[in-house]
């Protein structure tokens, strides 16, 4: 090869890389005035309010929690409530006094820790809510737990139900220090009697790491068992990667780009916009967790993890359920672990039209001949029917256990559970499709405007997603006699 035709290759290649490098960099540029387009940033979006917990607070128990927590709220009031203009004081705003979003319409607000005190207690129990959630989300099976004897304590997350800002700059290390403050009042609340954490979404995932890091440190709080609901023990790789979004709005001083959503918030106890560094806490919850199971297994200690009951939607759109079950349930030990899956309604006939086939993880999962755990599977009791069974392939030796009928049936129209339907019964009055009681505000179950499309700043997907499980009843049923309650 002559020197002429090295020349000619060598500035081949350099002109394929430099319009390489032109092309990614016009992507970003498009990327980053598309980002910036988007609705404009509200006083929610931007408020410091630094009462908030952190990790390095100075706070040492949770009634101390608590007396921050209420500095917060008034800071809250301050800083936010008090400075909403007028144009945006209207009816479906939480952050509107008097509006049907705002949280004080309720007698209680669910957006606070909350504790329900048992003069003889059974048990103790702590719930753990999800990402841009409240203690609303497990409000009504802590009621459940108290009345069978619990004595229960709703823990506020650090970072929620005050304002999205509170996502911005929030870390799991300040999550699992609330948890801990939480778990060490139970404990001294519930004498010898045992304490069961019960998390939802990545309250699920703090609920794991408390019980791992327990294992190890026995001078914390063991909880006996451990409920989980939509656990986040796996998220889409989307999530590792949007972080650099973020840094790149800060690099640019670009505020936006610190949002994955930018939404109207409507609802009184959970957030409509999601930062960016949320979806990376919750990343980076799971990457810990799988450093503390792969610890424990060298060190052979995985077998003193408490026993779990852990409820997911087969198909589900924020977390991964092919990694609980690879990421949990396969790595630990038999240990009276169950897992349960709601299936998909097979009587609608949605199969051609699924953008993949959810009966994969269970088939896969029901072919193991000598599983670690207990699998069941809430499915039709035949395809021509709405009614359903639970279908159980029990631990260590695989065998197939009776069908229980729970005596539940698919709504109509209902295709499917979604990550956030599982903590909620069809009569709660604002999420349910039932609501019952006092409308005290929106019936979020129930909403299902018509018109035309890319009208409303309120996606679609949103309004059709399932808020509510039909089968709450079974759930709840079972996690009582996990209990032991």
């Amino acid at each position: 090869m002559n020197s002429h035709t090295v020349r000619f290759i060598r500035r081949g290649i350099r002109a394929v890389a430099y319009g390489a490098i032109g092309a990614v960099l016009v992507l970003i540029a498009v990327l980053v005035v598309y980002l910036n387009s988007r609705a404009d940033l509200e006083i929610w979006h931007l408020a410091e309010l630094d009462e908030e917990f952190r990790a390095d607070s100075g706070v040492g128990t949770f009634s101390d929690y608590l007396v921050l927590e209420e500095r917060l709220f008034g800071q809250l009031e301050e800083r936010v409530y008090a400075t909403v203009p007028a144009e945006q004081r209207h009816s479906i705003n939480r952050y509107s006094r008097g509006s049907l979003s705002d949280p004080e319409r309720w007698p209680q607000n669910w957006n606070r820790s909350f504790e329900l005190p048992a003069e003889s207690p059974k048990a103790g129990v702590l719930l753990l809510h999800g990402m841009s959630d409240s203690p609303y989300s497990l409000r009504q099976l802590g009621e459940r737990l108290h009345a069978a004897g619990a004595h229960v304590v709703g823990l506020r997350m650090p970072g929620h139900g005050t304002a999205p800002s509170g996502l911005v700059d929030l870390t799991w290390q300040d999550m699992l220090a609330a948890v801990r403050l939480a778990m060490d009042h139970l404990a001294g609340q519930s004498g010898e009697q045992p304490i069961y954490i019960v998390g939802y979404s990545t309250g699920a995932a703090l609920a794991v790491l408390y019980a791992l890091d327990a294992v190890q440190d026995s001078e914390l709080p063991q909880a006996r068992r451990l409920v989980l609901l939509s656990p986040a023990i796996g998220v889409t790789p989307a999530a590792a990667l949007s972080v650099w979004q973020g840094r790149l709005g800060h690099l640019l001083g670009l505020d936006k780009l610190a949002w994955n959503a930018i939404l109207p918030e409507y609802d009184p106890f959970k957030y409509g916009s999601f930062a960016i560094n949320a979806g990376d806490v919750v990343y980076r919850l799971t990457l810990e967790i799988q450093e503390r199971i792969t610890a424990l297994g060298e060190g052979g200690a995985l077998d003193r993890v408490p026993p779990i009951l852990a409820f997911s939607s087969i198909v589900d759109a924020t977390v991964s359920t092919p990694d609980l079950v690879e990421g949990l349930f396969e790595r630990l030990p038999a240990g009276g672990h169950e897992l349960v899956l709601f299936d998909i309604n097979r009587r609608t006939g949605i199969e051609p039209v699924l953008k993949s086939r959810p009966e994969a993880v269970i088939e896969a999962l029901r072919a193991d001949p000598k599983p670690a755990f207990t699998l069941s599977v809430v499915m039709n009791r035949t395809e021509q029917t709405g009614e359903v069974v639970v279908r159980s392939k029990g631990a260590p030796k695989g065998h197939e256990l009776a069908d229980v009928d729970p005596g539940l049936s698919w709504p109509e129209h209902v295709y499917s559970l979604a990550h956030i339907a599982l903590p909620f019964p069809a009569n709660d009055p604002l999420y349910g499709g039932e609501p019952v009681g006092e409308d005290f505000a929106l019936r979020l179950g129930k909403l299902a405007m018509r018109g035309e499309r890319g009208v409303l700043r309120i996606p679609a997907s949103d309004m059709l997603r399932q808020r509510w499980n039909p089968f709450y009843s079974y759930l709840e049923s079972r996690v009582l006699e996990f209990a032991d309650l």
